[in-house]
């Protein structure tokens, strides 16, 4: 296994197939970098940005915060969905923040929600 190989798999947590969509680059080409060809630098920044790796360097208001294939994850560990920060935001916007009620009959049927197959 090459540097590569291992940056690519266990650093990043991609496959050949992901890291060549993701890179816009054929497998053929992500097998080279395997074998030891120098990854170009832009397609690095990718990988480390889809592994979580990189979110600081878009401002100090990131700092903590990372990024897990699918989740956007908080300082504290929470894993957040689209679908939660659109909900969460959505209770924002209509001012339900101090009521409580509403709060909760809205998280009884997003949690009846999610367990519908």
């Amino acid at each position: 296994m090459t540097k590569n190989s291992l940056f690519r798999k266990f650093h990043c947590g991609l496959t050949v197939e992901k890291a060549a969509e993701l890179c816009f680059e054929s497998v053929g080409e992500v097998t080279k970098w395997d074998e030891g060809k120098t990854i170009p630098p832009i397609c690095k920044r990718l990988m480390r940005l889809y592994a979580g790796r990189e979110l600081d360097p878009i401002s100090a208001n990131w700092h903590g915060w990372t990024m897990t294939h699918d989740q956007l994850i908080t300082p504290s560990g929470w894993g957040l969905t689209p679908d939660r920060i659109m909900t969460g935001n959505a209770l924002i916007e209509i001012g339900v923040e101090h009521d409580r009620k509403a709060m909760s009959t809205i998280m009884k049927t997003a949690r009846n929600l999610s367990k519908l197959p």
